[in-house]
């Protein structure tokens, strides 16, 4: 008779490894909408916010290139140009979005509320913190400057131009596991605010956590969302919420001001044997 052994982590979270837009930084995830918008809008192709946020957590290339197939920007773009956009336009309109993506961080790159506090507590207890982004390493860059001066300054940082694949594949968040050095993806926990960021976090084995209210599901501003009534908050939440549970992940919360107790609760499910 044989015995099949499943190797479990028992130990705490050693590393969060959080998105960046909408999730630690520009609540409502608007500085890239508004680069994809003028980006077509500079062609005579009115693409919409809903549209431009549809593809939101792709690398932004994939994200340029998911927009032009959409049926209703393809046909506008049609009429504009008389055939549909092809690679070599997509290429065009990305080398623009670079340049003007960081323009927009300098309206767009405030530190969303509650952030500082919980990486500090992180710390204290022990966790290693990461972030990956959509962003190119040339946009990251510029990103991360203006977040180390609001005192935002993670142990790592892996951007979709470091790997061979974007979200909603895993490659960023295995990056950042090696980069941090931590024993077990299962020791991880990905923080996102879409649901390709939640997928790629499932994809890499690693616990998820999903924010609803901060970023690209509903899509606001914090003055905007501070400034809704309850019952309009908590339609928008719940719609944000279902999207992201659909898309698997293990807890849902309104943003990173609340990840704490969240930690706490996966640390007792690992010290029980469970896995993600």
């Amino acid at each position: 008779m044989s015995f099949s052994y499943i190797r479990r982590y028992t130990g705490p979270v050693e590393a969060v490894i959080f998105d960046n837009a909408g999730t630690l930084v520009d609540f409502g995830s608007t500085a890239p909408v508004m680069a994809f918008i003028e980006i077509f809008r500079r062609r005579g192709v009115e693409a919409t916010v809903a549209e431009a946020r549809v593809p939101m957590g792709a690398a932004k290339r994939d994200h340029i290139a998911q927009m032009c197939a959409m049926p209703g920007l393809t046909a506008r773009w049609v009429q504009a140009h008389g055939q549909p956009p092809g690679d070599a336009d997509i290429d065009a309109m990305y080398a623009e979005f670079l340049p003007l993506q960081v323009q927009c961080l300098a309206d767009y790159s405030t530190v969303i509320p509650g952030a500082l506090d919980v990486i500090e507590i992180l710390r204290e207890e022990g966790r290693k913190i990461g972030t990956t982004t959509g962003y190119p390493r040339e946009v990251l860059e510029v990103l991360s400057g203006k977040l180390a001066e609001q005192g935002l300054v993670p142990d790592n940082t892996v951007c979709a131009s470091d790997v061979a694949h974007g979200r909603p594949r895993p490659d960023m968040c295995l990056k950042s596991a090696l980069d941090l050095g931590v024993a077990c993806v299962q020791a991880c926990v990905n923080v996102d605010d879409s649901a390709p960021g939640i997928e790629a976090g499932l994809a890499a084995g690693m616990w998820t956590v999903g924010l609803a209210c901060s970023g690209n599901e509903v899509g606001i501003s914090y003055d905007e969302w501070t400034a809704l009534p309850e019952g309009e908050q908590d339609d928008l939440r719940e719609k944000a919420a279902a999207k992201l549970r659909h898309a698997g992940a293990h807890y849902v919360i309104d943003t990173v001001a609340d990840i704490v107790e969240v930690i706490d609760d996966i640390d007792a499910r690992l010290a029980a044997g469970d896995a993600p």
